[in-house]
């Protein structure tokens, strides 16, 4: 699967968060127990609100909540969608953890609650102070957007700023720390309150296996799924977790530190003509090892793309960024890298200093991890694609995807870390319908789900949507698939192989095929599920879904955004998209 851009490690662990709650409790146990009961107060409440598409706010907020306990305030964490408007008019104190998705998006998670916050019939909320961190990527042009939208939708209605909106590049957690250690010493306790703050309590130093500290795993198996005739590299990737301590759930992403390719280093190198052990004074890394481990070389960054358009004298770049035309400008990088920029004009000189200065940092990429623990014992797998392209006769890879398929042989040692992502997980009801639409390696959360429920011995029923280009290259876990369904586990199967005939057929269609059986198994409970791409996969499954309830339901316009909306709000429409 894709690789969101959006890292998701948690600023706490779990084991430290479990210290930390129980140090306090019995904190708080001893003094509730020194005091005469006409004394013990309630504490201040703080709520917490997130908004995530990857479970990265959700972090974000949990670590608020840890620090708001220690300070002796009383948290309340909630994701946006579970916020009505009256409850959210009652909030005094709020902190906000929100993500930007897609093109300046609400995450799945905010949608519900945007739609009220700006509708015209939103209360005032003079009563409440808040304060938002927004997380972003600024390779993205709607930068935060999610968070500038809600913190001026707030102060529109007479919200005041706790303190003002923290904006987050992907490197984010030294500005998290510092917007919630800053703002939660200045909740001002209620009156008949007796818990009051104390000096802010520092977070302490992440331990464990995460983004900064990756776990060096085993490759235990690199086999390539897609058949000889696949115009696809899909591939099936298992590490082995050895005596790290990590653990995941059917749902999780895994994370992947790469490498960049050592022939694109090289290529930088003579193009910047420097060596490898070129100093770097803004670094304590060699220029070689900055290349290859430390910094982005693929993508080029705004400011990078900005500084080439005023050296380069390229006509056709500089129309496209002084208009301000961003079709225009996705159309002129299309296929292309931070090199081919370079190269737009090839007498201009770069100094290695400088070029290094426009970078950012390399990011981890996230897949969904396509195992079970309970299937697969100290083990956790990925299904990836490798993303390969030639323009102008210049090969071109994916960092991480190619660095998985090409460098990471069974037995080497590839980095890697958990990211929780608890908004997408198999019912808790092991009794409730599964319906789930993953075609290509949008198939890799739910063969994780199934295996899950075959292991815990669930008896709800499971409907899987998949698709690919052909099915004698594509059809990727095949016999494993073919092997549920006959021994019950998938209950129902329905294929879509765009390309086998002359009309192109994809899942959604299939879903329409069958409208009447999904809409009675979401009538029965059942939970549905989306993983793949967000932006044309995903809008148009969503827009089939939103034809059968309509049909099959009888209902108008806003009965049927009121029937998926209720879904979303029970956690029975979930996606995992990029």
């Amino acid at each position: 699967m894709g690789a969101p851009f959006i890292p998701k490690e948690a600023p706490f662990s779990g084991d430290q968060r479990a210290w930390l709650a129980g140090f306090l409790a019995g904190v708080r146990s001893q003094a509730a127990l020194t005091k005469p009961a006409s004394q013990q107060k309630a504490a201040t409440p703080v709520d917490i609100l997130f908004a995530t598409q990857t479970g990265n706010a959700e972090s974000v907020a949990n670590d608020v909540a840890a620090l708001a306990t220690a300070n002796g305030l009383a948290p309340r964490v909630n994701e946006l969608n579970a916020i009505e408007m009256d409850q959210f008019a009652q909030m005094k104190n709020v902190f906000i953890a929100v993500s930007t998705y897609g093109e300046g998006e609400m995450p799945d998670n905010a949608d519900i609650f945007w739609e009220s916050l700006s509708a015209t019939t939103a209360p005032r909320l003079e009563g409440m102070k808040f304060t938002i961190l927004a997380l972003g990527d600024t390779s993205y042009d709607q930068f935060c957007q999610a968070g500038k939208l809600l913190d001026m939708r707030l102060e529109q209605l007479g919200a005041t700023r706790l303190s003002a909106r923290v904006d987050c590049d992907v490197d984010y957690e030294d500005e998290a720390e510092t917007w919630m250690t800053d703002a939660v010493p200045l909740i001002q306790v209620e009156e008949g309150d007796t818990a009051v703050p104390t000096a802010p309590i520092k977070i302490a130093e992440k331990t464990g296996w995460n983004r900064k500290n990756p776990y060096p795993s085993n490759v235990a198996e690199n086999r390539l799924l897609s058949g000889p005739k696949s115009a696809k590299e899909i591939r099936h990737f298992a590490f082995d977790l050895g005596d790290s301590g990590m653990e995941y759930a059917a749902g999780d992403a895994l994370g992947v530190m790469p490498t960049n390719n050592s022939e694109l280093v090289q290529a930088f190198l003579d193009r910047l003509d420097a060596k490898a052990d070129t100093k770097i004074s803004s670094h304590d890394t060699p220029l070689g090892e900055l290349l290859t481990h430390k910094l982005e070389i693929r993508t080029p960054p705004r400011n990078l793309l900005a500084e080439i358009e005023k050296r380069a004298g390229h006509d056709e770049l500089s129309h496209v960024l002084n208009n301000g035309d961003k079709e225009a400008l996705e159309n002129f990088l299309w296929g292309h890298d931070t090199l081919d920029l370079l190269n737009l004009n090839p007498e201009l000189k770069f100094e290695a200093e400088e070029f290094v200065s426009w970078l950012k940092p390399l990011q981890h990429r996230a897949y969904s991890i396509s195992s079970s623990p309970k299937a697969h014992n100290g083990e956790v797998h990925l299904t990836v694609a490798a993303v390969r392209w030639t323009t102008d006769g210049r090969d071109y890879g994916g960092v991480a995807s190619t660095f998985l398929s090409d460098i990471c042989d069974e037995g080497s040692k590839t980095p890697i870390f958990m990211s929780p992502n608890k908004s997408f997980r198999i019912p808790t009801d092991n009794d409730a319908p599964m319906i789930m639409v993953g075609p290509g390696t949008g198939i890799a959360p739910f063969r994780a789900f199934l295996e899950e429920r075959r292991e815990i011995g669930a008896g709800g029923k499971n409907w899987l949507f998949f698709g690919d280009q052909h099915r004698e290259s594509d059809f990727i876990y095949e016999d494993e698939i073919g092997e549920m369904s006959r021994n019950g586990v998938l209950n129902r199967l329905d294929l879509a192989f765009s390309r086998d005939q002359a009309e192109k057929i994809y899942v959604q269609n299939r879903m329409r095929d069958n409208g009447k059986a999904l809409f009675a198994w979401l009538e029965d409970g059942g939970y549905f599920y989306v993983c793949g791409d967000a932006t044309r996969m995903a809008k148009d499954v969503d827009a089939a879904l939103t034809e059968i309830v309509a049909q099959e339901g009888g209902f108008n316009d806003d009965q049927t955004a009121e029937y998926i909306a209720q879904l979303k709000r029970d956690k029975r429409y979930l996606r995992d998209v990029y």
